[in-house]
């Protein structure tokens, strides 16, 4: 009985209840208005009644017909505009209220205008290191992938003089941040999806508590519904109690929006301005493998030790200070660093990050890894835990193979939403018979989101092949030109393949049924 009540009145199980009951008051709001407004009519105007129901289906019609014109003309991906057609002419006038409400994710006039003053205000702090001049001698035919990054996201400037670091797995990254948050002197800053209480957050919460103490400058952002089920609601007030300055992103609030869909997916800790990490790593056991509950959880991360952390420290800065009213001094978290000498096995590195529109005037994640592919000329290996792409992803990825490019995409064997596994592997057939290889990492589950090509070019971060990340979320990655990082991650996809599967058409084949279930779910998965 304790274990009912306590699972009746978590937080988790209110804003389930929230979002059922408030969609089923709009559903009766809706159909009771037509019903009862319509008999009420009739039973003042009898012999009018036939000339209301035209006069109604003349109404509806209109703004169906409305709404699907809207739709059509709107800019946004076209796979997002059949499932909200469907759902218009299918739902009729309660399709048209549930458009209204949940395809609109513009946030306020307040809210994006605070967004840009931060991102100027900023911007000042990571001036451009090389001349485009550089930056073509520099990266050859990576150049204009290069300043495409940054002229669609002032933070993404191309630094040289920047050591990398790659984590294979989760127990050596966490291994190294305990010592880097350890040597902190002035800040940290920590921006994470998920947290929760286990061995890797505690031991990271109790370095936290000691810095506060030394009179560092500690600060963390996490996910509201990223950390549901994992944190309780109080949480974030306990951690200022103790002097860490923490808020949570986007806090949900029981009001129908679909601003809910924009989580913050990032990954990002940066101490002292000076070195910095980003990744598929999260702060909660299973990223090192204290737990077990997809098998062996196969997750990466990279360290940038430099001034290349500076685009990292930005984009932590500006989501933090999005949630205060106070504006602040932003210089001492920019550094001098002595520049290290640029040596040619030191590469560049770029880190970058990707948000819903308009606050981001292009996907850019989606961007990024297109440019990948349509510049490669031997290979291109990735890592990604779901592959739900829409048909400008799908035909980059066989154009690329179609020119002869070794195109590799691993995803895991076991999962962890069995869903969206399915919907991954409903896009197996077309890729396979494309000549793109697609291999099943058979020792778990593969969390890592990493592309790889031709010895040169490399990105590690937060953004998923799936329309969450690639639309929805606010992400992050590094882009590394011929680091060393980049020389690591490719050894580690090396033993990668040999501990994967690769898929063939017989495997695409298997369960056509559900398969078919599966192109029918695809329809409607631009929308989650």
């Amino acid at each position: 009985m304790k274990k009912f009540f306590k699972m009746f009145f978590s937080r988790m199980f209110l804003v389930g209840l929230t979002i059922v009951l408030v969609f089923l008051f709009n559903v009766a709001v809706v159909l009771g208005l037509f019903w009862l407004g319509e008999q009420a009519l009739i039973n003042v105007f009898p012999a009018g009644s036939i000339y209301l129901q035209i006069i109604a289906a003349l109404l509806q019609w209109f703004a169906v017909t409305v709404t699907v014109l809207h739709i059509v003309n709107r800019d946004m991906i076209p796979e997002a505009k059949i499932p909200w057609i469907l759902c218009v002419v299918v739902l009729n006038v309660f399709g048209v209220a549930v458009y209204a409400v949940f395809s609109n994710n513009r946030p306020p006039r307040k809210v994006k205008k605070k967004y840009e003053k931060l991102k100027e205000t900023l911007e000042q702090f990571i001036p451009r290191s090389l001349s485009p001049e550089e930056t073509e001698n520099a990266l050859s035919y990576h150049a204009q992938m290069s300043e495409a990054i940054l002229r669609k996201n002032r933070y993404g400037v191309l630094f040289s003089g920047t050591k990398t670091k790659y984590f294979p797995s989760g127990e050596e990254f966490f291994e190294q941040l305990l010592v880097d948050l350890k040597s902190a002197k002035e800040f940290i800053f920590m921006e994470y999806f998920i947290l929760a209480k286990g061995k890797m957050w505690n031991e990271i919460h109790a370095i936290l508590k000691q810095k506060v103490a030394d009179g560092v400058d500690v600060r963390l952002i996490y996910d509201d519904i990223g950390c549901m089920g994992k944190l309780r609601a109080g949480y974030a007030k306990k951690l200022r109690k103790e002097g860490i300055k923490c808020i949570k992103f986007n806090p949900f609030v029981p009001i129908v929006t679909n601003l809910h869909n924009n989580r913050d997916h990032r990954k990002i800790t940066v101490i002292d301005g000076k070195v910095g990490y980003t990744g598929g790593l999260n702060l909660a056991d299973e990223y090192i493998n204290e737990t077990h509950p997809f098998g062996y959880w196969k997750d990466t991360a990279v360290r940038l030790e430099g001034v290349g952390v500076r685009g990292l420290t930005a984009m932590f800065l500006q989501a933090y200070s999005m949630r205060k009213r106070e504006e602040e001094d932003f210089s001492r978290f920019f550094p001098e660093l002595q520049r290290e000498e640029q040596t040619e096995d030191m590469g560049y590195v770029q880190p970058f990050g990707s948000g819903p529109r308009p606050l981001y005037p292009r996907h850019l994640g989606e961007d990024v890894y297109i440019d990948v592919l349509t510049s490669a000329k031997k290979y291109v290996y990735i890592t990604t835990p779901y592959l739900i792409i829409d048909y400008r992803m799908r035909e980059t990825m066989l154009q690329a193979a179609a020119r002869g490019v070794d195109v590799r995409i691993v995803v895991p064997h076991i999962p962890d939403k069995k869903l969206v596994f399915a919907l991954t592997r409903s896009n197996y057939m077309a890729l396979i018979k494309g000549g793109v290889k697609i291999y099943e990492y058979t020792p778990g589950f593969v969390h890592a989101k990493s592309f790889l090509s031709d010895d040169r070019v490399a990105v590690v971060g937060t953004i998923n092949l799936d329309y969450r990340s690639l639309l929805h979320h606010y992400e992050d990655a590094v882009v590394l030109y011929g680091t060393q990082a980049g020389r690591e991650l490719k050894e580690d996809f090396e033993k990668i393949f040999e501990d994967s599967k690769l898929q063939t058409e017989e495997d695409a084949k298997k369960n056509i049924v559900f398969r078919g279930l599966c192109e029918v779910a695809k329809v409607f998965a631009p929308l989650f």
